[in-house]
């Protein structure tokens, strides 16, 4: 997300609303803020996300963790992830840091999920259990030894394979993910411009109405 190319992409806001997901996936509270903000995202990314589940094999479900985060929750994640990386690798320059950071922390200004078009998920069988992914979800880079990154030899032969029902599923929903972590999915926003050869963004940073 540092890429300057994608701080590059402009953006034509569509205007479609933030819609509350919950009623229409499973939705996990882990990540729950007080005035439910994460369970939200713009209608056209929701209707995708709906589609994409129903290409899935009997039994398994999205698990729907994170949607749309304020720009200044977003900005307080990005300055903290910084600081843990200065702290520990204390002769990095500030633009090693910015760059570091944007592996794993998207920048306030360009974030996907302020722009209501970016999605933390997982899959879940029947009962409810998490399938076994490879790491836990929001494992940063330094922490899972790159095991966060989507085509990470490193993980189990079953891991990779939840991980490819996964990515079967929500491309052919029109989601592309972003590499670094195998559960961020993003349609509209300014990354998936830039990777899909568009013009420009569908949304931009963006705040309830």
């Amino acid at each position: 997300m540092s890429d300057p190319r994608v701080a590059a992409v402009p953006v034509t806001d569509c205007g479609e609303p933030l819609v509350d997901v919950r009623g229409t996936l499973l939705v996990d509270d882990r990540r729950a803020d007080a005035t439910g903000s994460y369970a939200h995202l713009r209608s056209g990314v929701l209707d995708r996300l709906v589609h994409a589940q129903s290409l899935l094999p009997d039994g398994l479900r999205l698990l729907f963790v994170e949607g749309y985060r304020p720009p200044e929750l977003q900005r307080t994640y990005f300055e903290e992830y910084a600081g843990e990386l200065r702290a520990t690798n204390p002769t990095w320059s500030d633009e090693r840091v910015h760059q570091a950071t944007s592996r794993y922390v998207s920048p306030p200004e360009i974030a996907p999920h302020s722009a209501g078009a970016a999605v933390d998920l997982t899959l879940v069988d029947a009962d409810g259990t998490e399938l076994d992914m490879g790491t836990r979800m929001n494992a940063g880079p330094e922490e899972s030894d790159g095991a966060c990154y989507t085509d990470a030899a490193s993980i189990s032969p079953q891991a990779g394979a939840n991980r490819a029902l996964l990515s079967d599923a929500l491309s052919a929903g029109g989601l592309i993910n972003y590499g670094t972590e195998w559960w961020h999915w993003s349609y509209g926003d300014r990354y998936w411009a830039l990777m899909t050869s568009q013009p420009a963004a569908l949304y931009g940073p963006c705040s309830p109405q």
